[in-house]
């Protein structure tokens, strides 16, 4: 037996987020509302499918949480929670609790859970964070300074002379430096302030830049809106604005900025692709895609919209290159169809994407007509990397003459991979039910779709293989502490928020499809396809896709704050700088995705 907790219930939610958020008067009332419970070890707390009494903490020991197939997929241990998933959805049990040693868990009822829930906006907010949500778009006015600033501002001191400060200026291409003494920022120097001040005036180049700057000027903290800056900007006709904390210069904005921020809006560069003449012009424009994803986050945009935005740039510059291609070479002498395969296939690109794409080509094509697409082909990949999508390293690319063929050999194709489904097969396959015709006679991919989803789904062998392949990738839980990093290497101590975070789920959505012969290749698109035509049940849909999107949402959280600081974005995350909120929540969602991939795996491909 395990010894008596002596710990008051108030003392201990005191310690624990969310309860800790809430008034003392009210936490002091909820306290009341919570019994203790004790369980030995292997005791169910309860099963799947059961309804639940309330939502449960644990205070000493550790729960086991289980999927359908009595497989464990998370370890729980003091001040986890448990069962609010169940609660939020329809009150029955999502996934099996027992407890793996001798615990303690405090449990509040169902309805003071939805009370609070309803009455305190933090409460709220913890539990229910990364479920679907109504996201807006961003709107410079709502966007802060700190989404707006230039980080790491170029500075001078008090008693540099002019002429340093004019230097600084020019070698860093910038029109203002902040002045700081020691830490503290002391006032702003421009090239106007030269200009007027240094030059009109004929003070001479040793002069003192205390003598010409705007000494404490008018600033703005890094929480400010975007329509503060407007108005500041507006109504002291000024074109740059230090942005201070606790005295500390910690960024800059200009006019620039305001100018650079409302031209990156996909829809202009978008406009700006279709007007290029050259592939330098194209990478000029994709140059922007990195400061486009940190605008879309900072702006609360739901990762669906970020992706298929950013896609849909690349969408534009694919097809702009293939016209380049052709006004070069000459028009095609058949029929074509460029399609894109992978994260541009699924209309899924982050900021890290290189070109995953194949050419179907009419059968009337003539050994000499191959020599042209063989070359449209490199013209079209050579210009894609030249604009920052790096070539397939799997070489699954139209340059390999692999993937550059006629309909009937591509027909062909698909009926060897479904008819002898071996893990070369499965691994091919998987990539071409992505595809996504992008420029050309998209009637030469509709048929041909069509019927190798009918056939695919007709395979029970196939559609085993297919759900295998899909288990391949797991999320990266642990035993004991939750999330499961890498142990050594380069990536060590971090987790791998593509491979073991979104690719599972694109995994299940892609059987998904195949089971349902849903034509769509987007991710989201399949899962809610999917519960429409009843290949997962509607519990199970909501679930994978709000576990979906914190899984996307984190990863483009992290890939933004990697531009923000000035680095390549990626997709390794240190767990370690979230919040324990942040874990708790990207936690179970991983739960959700193991749990499914359970389900799946059982099923072999039957409605889960």
């Amino acid at each position: 037996m395990m010894q008596q907790d002596t710990t008051s219930p108030l003392a201990f939610l005191n310690s624990v987020h969310p309860y800790d958020s809430l008034p003392q008067d009210e936490l002091a009332r909820v306290a009341t509302s919570f019994s203790a419970r004790h369980f030995e070890a292997g005791q169910s707390i309860y099963e799947i499918g059961a309804p639940l009494p309330g939502i449960f903490l644990i205070i000493e020991g550790s729960v086991a949480i289980l999927d359908g197939a009595g497989v464990q997929v998370s370890l729980l241990g003091p001040r986890n929670s448990f069962g609010e998933r169940g609660l939020l959805r329809d009150g029955r049990a999502a996934t099996a609790a027992q407890a793996s040693e001798p615990c303690m868990v405090l449990e509040l009822p169902a309805a003071e859970f939805h009370r609070l829930m309803t009455a305190f906006p933090a409460f709220e907010r913890f539990f229910t964070r990364g479920r679907s949500a109504d996201r807006r778009n961003a709107d410079l006015a709502t966007q802060t300074v700190a989404e707006l600033m230039a980080r790491n501002p170029i500075i001078c001191a008090p008693e540099d002379s002019v002429q340093l400060a004019a230097a600084q200026m020019r070698d860093a291409h910038i029109s203002s430096l902040g002045v700081v003494s020691g830490e503290d920022f002391v006032g702003i120097v421009t090239t106007r302030d030269l200009t007027n001040k240094v030059l009109a005036a004929g003070l001479p180049a040793d002069t003192a830049i205390a003598r010409v700057m705007t000494a404490n000027p008018v600033s703005l903290p890094p929480s400010a809106l975007g329509s503060d800056v407007l108005n500041l900007m507006l109504e002291r006709s000024i074109g740059h604005l230090p942005v201070v904390e606790n005295g500390r210069l910690v960024g800059m904005i200009t006019q620039t900025d305001i100018t650079r921020f409302q031209a990156t809006s996909s829809a202009q560069m978008v406009r700006d692709v279709v007007r290029a003449t050259t592939v330098a012009e194209l990478a000029a424009v994709t140059a922007r895609i990195p400061q486009l994803l940190v605008q879309l986050v900072g702006g609360n945009t739901a990762h669906q919209v970020t992706t298929r935005l950013i896609t849909d740039i690349a969408d534009t510059v694919t097809r702009r290159l293939l016209a380049m291609g052709e006004a070069e070479m000459g028009a095609a002498p058949v029929p074509y169809l460029w399609l894109a395969c992978g994260s541009q296939g699924r209309q899924e690109q982050t900021g890290v994407s290189d070109q995953d794409n194949c050419l179907f080509i009419d059968d009337a094509a003539t050994d000499a007509d191959m020599t042209y697409f063989a070359a449209l082909a490199k013209f079209v990949s050579d210009g894609l990397a030249a604009c920052g999508y790096v070539y397939c390293p799997g070489d699954m690319m139209a340059t390999n003459p692999m993937w550059c063929k006629r309909v009937s050999v591509w027909r062909r194709y698909f009926q060897k991979w479904i008819e002898t489904p071996d893990p070369m097969a499965q691994m091919l396959s998987s990539v071409m039910f992505d595809l996504r015709p992008i420029g050309g006679a998209a009637s030469l991919f509709t048929t041909l779709q069509a019927e190798t989803l009918e056939q695919a789904a007709d395979n029970t062998i196939f559609v085993a293989h297919m759900v295998a392949h899909s288990l391949t990738h797991s999320p990266p839980l642990g035993l004991l502490r939750g999330l499961a990093t890498f142990r050594s290497g380069e990536h060590k101590n971090q987790i791998d928020l593509k491979h073991n975070g979104v690719v599972p789920v694109t995994e299940l959505g892609r059987v998904y499809a195949l089971v349902g012969q849903l034509t769509a290749a987007n991710t989201r698109a399949r899962l809610q396809g999917a519960e429409a035509a009843g290949v997962i049940s509607t519990s199970g849909a909501r679930d994978l896709l709000d576990a979906y999107d914190l899984i996307a949402q984190t990863r483009l959280d992290h890939q933004a704050r990697l531009i923000k600081a000035g680095s390549k974005p990626d997709n390794f995350m240190a767990p370690s700088g979230l919040s324990d909120f942040e874990r708790a929540h990207l936690r179970d969602a991983f739960v959700v995705v193991r749990s499914m991939q359970s389900a799946v795996g059982q099923s072999r491909g039957v409605r889960i």
